[in-house]
């Protein structure tokens, strides 16, 4: 049985995240990052993997699993959420790239119409030569990608070496890590700058989608 943490209205446009493969589904990133887009008045709703919930239960720090075996999970997610309105799935990193491999399938089944990506890890950090973006190139769900132009899992000059199918956005955050976080010393601007501008484009682009 899926646990979900709900924030948000309750009726409207819901966003399904997982986490990343390192964090829970309650990290400072995803907690500042619900916050944000539920600021802009968008449902949120976010699970955790099986092998987070056993670490929880002290199962210890075991690595995660490949991102393909947890496909199952993130579907029983989708099935398991009772929600009203229209929905999109996705996550931050990791929970991103899983629900990238089933968001065809929850498109055909009517299960979702967008996909959002919070920092998608194009490439393991230092290796742009070993790309995770093969089922990318011909997506056919509509995906939002918000990535860091400092993200050490993809920045711009190595994205734009990939093949992306013409279904997905990618909205760029100037020296953004990971966790979409600025220098300020950089910018001028503070993590909740970029958040704020995020959750805009976010709301934004989910209002284009029932439009």
């Amino acid at each position: 049985m899926t646990d979900f943490r709900h924030d948000g209205p309750v009726e409207g446009p819901r966003l399904l995240l997982a986490h990343g493969a390192g964090a829970g589904s309650d990290s400072p990133a995803m907690e500042a990052m619900t916050a944000a887009l539920v600021e802009v008045g968008l449902g949120v709703s976010r699970f955790e993997f099986g092998y987070m919930a056993a670490r929880r239960a002290g199962g210890g720090r075991r690595p995660p699993p490949k991102a393909a075996t947890m496909t199952d999970e993130y579907r029983e997610a989708v099935a398991a959420l009772d929600h009203r309105g229209p929905l999109v799935i996705g996550g931050k990193s990791m929970g991103g790239r899983v629900a990238s491999l089933i968001a065809d399938e929850a498109l055909d089944a009517r299960q979702a119409g967008g996909l959002l990506c919070l920092g998608y890890p194009f490439h393991p950090p230092k290796r742009p030569d070993q790309p995770r973006t093969a089922h990318l190139a011909a997506l056919r769900m509509p995906t939002l990608i918000c990535q860091g132009t400092r993200d050490p899992f993809g920045g711009p000059d190595e994205v734009a070496g990939y093949a992306l199918s013409d279904r997905i956005e990618i909205a760029w955050f100037e020296d953004g890590d990971h966790d979409l976080k600025p220098r300020k010393r950089v910018t001028g601007l503070g993590h909740a700058d970029h958040l704020a501008a995020m959750a805009a484009r976010v709301r934004g682009w989910v209002d284009g989608l029932i439009a």
